[in-house]
């Protein structure tokens, strides 16, 4: 979900930089205006995207720091789940071991 919206805002920064450049370029401006335009732009681009990407690179953290969390709860509760369960195999063994000893001990007499 975090990388589809991080490749559109990437597009759409990609898509504003070439669209800025050609009005630049076809703007009736001397040389050395115009590169000075192109450069600031490009500066303009560069920054958009550099705090695009740590955005990006921030909520990509977060969801897997909350994915983690989420993880570790769900591997304790299973766990406690079957703590619970072999106990209650532990007990219905003693049980029948218990049944076992009490024939065993009738046949032997």
């Amino acid at each position: 979900m975090a990388s589809d919206s991080g490749s559109v805002l990437l597009a759409l920064l990609v898509g504003a930089a070439i669209g800025a450049g050609v009005g630049i370029l076809y703007a009736p401006d001397e040389g050395s205006k115009t590169r000075q335009r192109i450069k600031e732009k490009a500066q303009e681009t560069s920054e958009d995207l550099v705090k695009s990407m740590n955005s990006a690179r921030d909520e990509l953290t977060r969801s897997a720091q909350e994915q983690k969390v989420e993880f570790d709860k769900k591997l304790e509760e299973t766990i406690s789940k079957m703590s619970y369960k072999a106990d209650d195999i532990i007990a219905g063994l003693e049980k029948k071991l218990e049944e076992l000893r009490k024939k065993n001990a009738q046949l032997q007499k």
